[in-house]
């Protein structure tokens, strides 16, 4: 892997890294549950929850790069930028934006 140094060009390096349908699917499913729980932990202030958060949108999102697309999460090398990726993708996907996204990324997925 290349030293990125711009978000601009490490956005279409994360979806490259996120080339298979079933891996965003996986992501989409982490970001989906975690935020649920953060929704439930801030109207609730059951902080005993909060772990939950962390550890359901990373296992995911880990299983997924372990399991599908074979590579290291991006996470390990660009922490910030991928948390901010992860969700940024999410709304794509809400969005249906995804698509158009991935054909700038050089992705036909």
């Amino acid at each position: 892997m290349r030293d990125i140094k711009h978000y601009s060009d490490f956005w279409p390096y994360y979806l490259r890294e996120h080339s298979s349908p079933a891996t965003r699917g996986w992501h989409y499913v982490g970001t989906g549950i975690g935020t649920s729980i953060l929704i439930y932990v801030m109207l609730t202030g059951t902080l005993k929850f909060l772990p939950l958060v962390f550890i359901s949108g990373y296992f995911f999102a880990w299983m997924s790069h372990a399991m599908i697309e074979k590579n290291k999460p991006a996470t390990f090398t660009y922490p910030i930028w991928s948390l901010i990726s992860d969700f940024r993708m999410f709304f794509c996907f809400l969005s249906g934006n995804m698509k158009s996204e991935l054909k700038k990324a050089g992705l036909n997925k």
